[in-house]
C-alpha cells in the first residue's frame, strides 16, 4: 500500500474539492496510507481555527504522524527532505513545493481543476 506524505494545503484543497478520498487515490495510487509530519498537523490545528470543515476527524484517524526532521525549520523543506529520502509522494497544491520536488525527483499528488487528483512522478 503506498504511502502519501500529506501537506496542509493539500489536504484543505482534497476537502474544498469535495473529492472522495479513498476512491480518489484508489484510481491513482491505489488504496494509499497517509503520513504527516508533526509541523503538517500543527498547520492544519490552526487552520482549523480559521475554518470550518477540514475534516481532521477524518484524517487524523488514519493518518501515522512522525516527527519533523532534524535540523529542518520550515514544514515544506522537511516535507522535502522526507519524499526525497524515503520516495514518499507528496499531497500539495503549493506551486512553489512542487517545483522543488519535482527538481528532487520527488513525486507529488495534486488536486487538479477538474477536481480529480493527479499523480506526478
Amino acid at each position: 500500500m503506498p504511502r502519501i506524505l500529506i501537506d496542509a494545503c493539500g489536504w484543505a484543497a482534497l476537502v474544498d474539492a469535495s473529492i472522495n478520498i479513498d476512491l480518489a487515490f484508489s484510481e491513482v495510487t491505489g488504496p494509499a496510507e497517509f503520513v504527516a509530519t508533526e509541523g503538517v498537523i500543527d498547520e492544519l490545528n490552526r487552520l482549523a481555527t480559521q475554518r470550518e470543515g477540514l475534516l481532521l476527524d477524518l484524517l487524523l484517524p488514519r493518518c501515522e504522524v512522525i516527527s519533523n526532521p532534524a535540523g529542518v525549520d520550515h514544514v515544506d523543506d522537511g516535507l522535502l527532505k522526507i519524499a526525497y529520502e524515503s520516495g514518499i509522494a507528496v499531497l500539495t497544491v503549493d506551486r512553489r513545493l512542487k517545483q522543488r520536488l519535482a527538481e528532487a525527483g520527488c513525486a507529488y499528488v495534486e488536486v487538479t481543476a477538474s477536481r480529480t487528483l493527479r499523480l506526478v512522478d
